[in-house]
């Protein structure tokens, strides 16, 4: 019998905001609920509350993944089109690495970066990569919560968030990649991307340290 994991809160609301469809908070095994009603009004309540209940889990959207508590995170286009999303994290600047214009901060070239890059093995995000870095720091110094999103969340603009990764810590794409594979564990940049990542890490160390043929890249 397993014992008792603690985590920290960072750790926890990630966990909680894992998703592919759904979040992980509609997963019995995510989520416990304890009921303190009397056994009659439990006979008499349940089966109406167990249907609200999964109706409010199905409707549940996961929120943004957090990668510097605070200060970083990282979605899709839905989330950063979605206004409570935008006020409830504070986000005040936004990386848009996807091809298409979101509603917020257009024509704000001080709180809007957007890189348009096409989902694709060909795509280009090397050239931008200081430019963003420049761009994330600038907001983090003011104190502004940055989210860095793409159409899924999955490829691009987890790319984005390891090339930052490797410039603020000065450290490897095996390294920064770990760290943002426990915080989503279904990033996957394409092979282009992590050609791009490799060329990253050569400019940021001077060299190439990480051995991209392994199959966890």
């Amino acid at each position: 019998m397993p014992g008792l994991l603690l985590c920290e809160p960072t750790e926890l609301y990630n966990i909680l905001n894992q998703a592919t469809k759904l979040s992980r908070l509609t997963e019995p095994n995510y989520l416990c609920l304890l009921d303190v009603r009397s056994k009659w009004e439990y006979d008499e309540s349940h089966v109406i509350t167990a249907l609200l209940v999964k109706k409010e889990l199905d409707a549940f959207q996961p929120y943004p993944i957090e990668i510097m508590p605070g200060k970083v995170f990282i979605g899709n286009f839905s989330q950063a089109c979605d206004p409570k999303i935008q006020k409830d994290l504070k986000i005040k600047a936004h990386v848009n690495v996807s091809m298409d214009t979101g509603p917020f901060f257009a024509g704000d070239a001080d709180k809007l970066l957007h890189i348009r890059i096409e989902d694709s093995p060909e795509a280009q995000i090397l050239p931008f990569l200081r430019h963003m870095c420049h761009f994330i720091e600038i907001h983090l110094h003011l104190g502004s919560v940055v989210l860095i999103f793409s159409t899924q969340g999955i490829s691009r603009s987890c790319a984005a968030v390891i090339a930052y990764l490797m410039h603020y810590n000065e450290q490897t794409l095996q390294r920064s990649w770990a760290y943002v594979k426990k915080c989503k564990n279904n990033m996957c940049p394409n092979r282009g991307l992590v050609s791009q990542l490799l060329e990253w890490e050569k400019t940021i160390l001077g060299d190439s340290i990480t051995n991209v043929t392994d199959p966890l890249y």
